[in-house]
């Protein structure tokens, strides 16, 4: 990575994966239907751009794909390992190993699939724009790539790179980040409890994704535009998105290779 700093996503993930149920495996399953239009996942190949907690892995196992799984992060490496010995031990149809997005020669090994999943992750390699270009390369001709990259707020995005980097100096920081920023997290928890939305999208926690939005770094942002532009120099054309607007969080976008 080209920060020392950076943030334990994968011990993040583990908390996680210790609370995960079927209702959110099922949530997860039916983000990525609807993200991908609706395409079939059964008899196609899917790859799975820093898994994570492995939660869309194995919902795109369970949908039918062959599934191909990577992550920098150990501990994410592990917890996709976790949930292929829980729910397919002896499935040759899901392969999950240690790698970087950023390593030529790691990638060089990976065959091109139908579909190229990397939700939230290219913004925290501390190289993002080669690592775009990366995954670019990861794709079929016709196959469908989805990227989720954090939202570019101007002087905004900068305060918030200021508070991951914070975070990451050391316990007693983060403890200090995570205190000082939690009438954000308790605002959240108030308007799903008011609005009745109890359901996170994706079949996510709150918690987990506070913590992974305060402590998440290396951070990168870009603007919608800026992501479009360089899918469409590389034979990319945009089948749709959904923005944030002028808030925070990701811009998620789908593309198909020409």
């Amino acid at each position: 990575m080209a920060q020392n700093l950076r943030f334990g996503f994968g011990d993040n993930w583990k908390r996680y994966l210790s609370s995960l149920t079927e209702n959110k495996v099922e949530a997860a399953k039916q983000s990525l239907v609807s993200l991908f239009d609706g395409a079939t996942f059964s008899g196609n190949t899917f790859l799975d751009v820093g898994s994570g907690s492995g939660l869309f892995s194995l919902a795109a196992r369970q949908l039918g794909a062959s599934v191909r799984s990577f992550d920098y992060d150990l501990s994410s490496v592990e917890c996709a390992e976790a949930l292929k010995s829980q729910y397919f031990p002896e499935s040759s149809d899901w392969v999950i190993s240690q790698g970087s997005v950023l390593d030529q020669s790691f990638l060089s090994e990976l065959k091109k699939s139908d579909f190229v999943y990397s939700w939230g992750v290219l913004h925290h390699t501390g190289e993002m724009w080669q690592a775009l270009d990366n995954v670019a390369g990861l794709v079929k001709p016709s196959g469908l790539l989805c990227v989720s990259i954090y939202n570019d707020q101007g002087w905004i995005s900068s305060y918030w790179k200021t508070v991951k980097r914070v975070y990451n100096l050391g316990p007693a920081f983060a403890f200090l980040m995570l205190a000082s920023h939690f009438p954000y997290y308790f605002a959240r928890l108030t308007k799903r409890v008011l609005s009745g939305q109890f359901k996170l999208e994706r079949g996510m926690d709150l918690w987990t994704d506070y913590v992974d939005w305060i402590g998440g770094y290396p951070f990168e942002v870009a603007t919608p535009k800026e992501i479009g532009s360089f899918f469409e120099k590389r034979g990319f054309t945009l089948v749709k998105s959904h923005l944030r607007g002028r808030r925070h969080g990701c811009n998620e976008f789908l593309f198909q290779l020409v």
